[in-house]
């Protein structure tokens, strides 16, 4: 199956974002893709944010892009628009380093003032970067991600439906095979 590269640009160490990818990214795997996580607030600040294109742990991030069939960009959503850790990341990636990709852009916020944020700020620049195909994103409410005190996420219903119905078209997009789930969504 396809390698996918997943990509949480939240700046948080307790990062619903992050956890919601995590999640998502059991999901990919069930379904016979290897998974890669890359949280971009482990990559080192000064390369990032000295534009250190040389530094290795930025050419070990290209590499993986590099290396995947496909990428899902995660990144809570701050003033209207995905992360600025997110957006330093972009920034020293080469300029087609999506080229020929399956993305999937997902998005975290407060308020659903904010959901075009996807459409608006962050699908623009995943197209830039020259993405195949970017599969239909997906908003979620901070309010509906809740993580328990043993870190378990539980994710509300109507979201939760949503965001698997997502996944499952953009796996489906890299070869994937559907959950069972979505199989008996579709039969019944």
């Amino acid at each position: 199956m396809a390698t996918i590269l997943s990509v949480s640009g939240s700046p948080s160490a307790t990062s619903r974002t992050a956890r919601l990818l995590r999640h998502l990214d059991a999901r990919l795997t069930a379904q016979g893709h290897e998974v890669i996580p890359l949280d971009v607030r482990t990559l080192p600040a000064e390369a990032l944010l000295g534009a250190d294109f040389k530094h290795p742990a930025i050419v070990e991030t290209t590499a993986l892009f590099a290396q995947a069939d496909g990428v899902v960009v995660g990144t809570p959503v701050y003033k209207a628009a995905y992360s600025g850790l997110l957006k330093s990341l972009l920034d020293l990636l080469p300029q087609y380093a999506l080229e020929g990709k399956t993305v999937l852009p997902l998005a975290t916020g407060g308020t659903t003032a904010h959901v075009l944020a996807i459409d608006y700020a962050l699908r623009p620049v995943l197209n830039s970067m020259g993405a195949g195909h970017i599969v239909q994103g997906w908003f979620t409410l901070d309010k509906d991600i809740t993580v328990g005190d043993d870190g378990s996420l539980t994710i509300a219903p109507g979201s939760a439906e949503a965001l698997e119905q997502v996944v499952d078209r953009f796996s489906v997009v890299l070869g994937g095979r559907p959950s069972r789930t979505s199989l008996l969504a579709a039969a019944g």
